[in-house]
């Protein structure tokens, strides 16, 4: 990285990177979701069964969760920038590799993209929470809501490139597009670049895993992440599956998916005026369960994308609420316990939509594999019934990062 810290007197471009970071975050948006998508035709280029197409999105979201382990340590070290342009260095390599690459090099490809995402995402969060002291929470809601309507373009995306016959051309514009927020990055500098250091409080001091509810609370965000990764990257596969002459229709599905999570996030804070958050989270998982079993009895292609709307709108709001919660959890405590939670989700991510695929090979039927998602909405609707009572710290905390 020597030879981009020179390059920062010629260029001496000086930014809060706050318009950079959110570019960032529609793109990451569309590299975390084509996979769902595009699953069809991987799956037909390299003769994959559903387990073996499962383990695209397993490695997809663990080896994310490695670049979120090494995201503060660089952004330590190196600042904000830098980290960035590591994740944005990944991202393109990836996807230019998978273009054309056999089913290894494709899994490779996917780990690459895996870990930029990974190292990009805290650092993007973190950055938005330390320039914006006074109003973290609305900013951190702005650039994660950005972060939606990159996933909600990525199948209409998809959709064009395949009806084109020419996969690789998204693969490619995408890397480009990368590639060009990495040259302007290189340019650039950020003021300030280095995280402030946080004092944590002597009650905070003790090790998360001696908090009793730490466990629960990593099964909860487990699940989570798990049910919403299973709905948005196994849908399009569900849909062609079914209704094989509906392509360009099922390609596209996951948008629906996405674009009511997107919806549903934002229409939250009019819901949380009226009503607890607990309250809120058992309405939506109510609405996301009756979006589960939508698809999983879907005999035509207008209730598999009822359901697909339904399923993202009601679980809309449980990420933000479950976050909102941590505080009520664990107290003082809840910054230290967020990166064993954060991490349960990512590998919930990366577990959960690979049952799918397993279970749809054991049984031959993908409808069989929707029951895990549908399973996960009902254990969390427990878990919000046993802890309806609960609210949150009055506290404006930031969020580390996005699902």
């Amino acid at each position: 990285m020597a030879w981009v810290s020179s390059l920062r007197g010629r260029f001496p471009l000086s930014t809060r990177g706050t318009v950079l970071m959110h570019v960032d975050f529609v793109l990451t948006g569309i590299v975390m979701t084509f996979l769902g998508p595009m699953l069809p035709a991987l799956s037909a280029r390299w003769s994959l069964s559903d387990a073996q197409s499962g383990s695209l999105i397993f490695a997809e979201f663990f080896s994310s969760m490695f670049g979120m382990l090494l995201s503060g340590v660089l952004v330590q070290r190196l600042g904000y920038r830098l980290t960035l342009i590591t994740g944005l260095v990944l991202m393109p390599s990836g996807l230019v590799l998978l273009a054309f690459g056999p089913w290894l090099v494709g899994i490779f490809s996917i780990c690459l993209m895996g870990v930029g995402y990974g190292m990009t995402t805290p650092a993007c969060n973190l950055r938005t929470a330390e320039v914006n002291p006074g109003r973290s929470a609305s900013a951190l809601n702005w650039i994660n809501a950005v972060w939606g309507i990159g996933a909600m373009s990525s199948p209409f995306l998809v959709s064009l490139a395949l009806e084109a016959g020419k996969p690789w051309f998204f693969l490619f514009s995408t890397a480009f597009a990368l590639l060009l927020l990495l040259a302007v990055l290189v340019f650039s500098r950020f003021v300030p670049d280095h995280r402030q250091p946080v004092a944590y409080s002597e009650g905070s001091a003790s090790s998360p895993w001696t908090m009793r509810f730490l466990p629960l609370i990593c099964a909860l965000f487990f699940i989570y992440v798990g049910t919403e990764t299973s709905f948005g990257n196994w849908v399009a596969m569900y849909a062609r599956r079914l209704f094989p002459g509906h392509d360009s229709l099922a390609t596209m599905t996951p948008s629906f998916f996405w674009g009511a999570l997107l919806a549903g996030r934002a229409l939250a804070p009019l819901a949380l005026k009226f009503s607890r958050e607990t309250s809120v989270a058992k309405t939506g998982l109510l609405i996301a369960f009756a979006g589960g079993a939508a698809l999983a009895a879907a005999r035509g292609m207008s209730l598999i994308v009822a359901g697909t709307t339904l399923a993202g709108l009601g679980l809309a709001s449980i990420f933000p609420i479950s976050v909102s919660l941590l505080p009520g959890w664990f107290g003082a405590a809840s910054r230290r316990a967020s990166g064993a939670v954060f991490a349960s989700g990512n590998v919930g991510g990366a577990v959960l939509p690979w049952v799918v695929g397993a279970l749809s090979t054991q049984f031959g039927s993908l409808r069989v594999g929707f029951f895990i998602p549908l399973g996960g909405v009902i254990a969390m609707l427990v878990f919000y019934i046993a802890n309806q009572n609960l609210r949150p710290l009055r506290q404006e905390a930031p969020m580390l990062q996005s699902s």
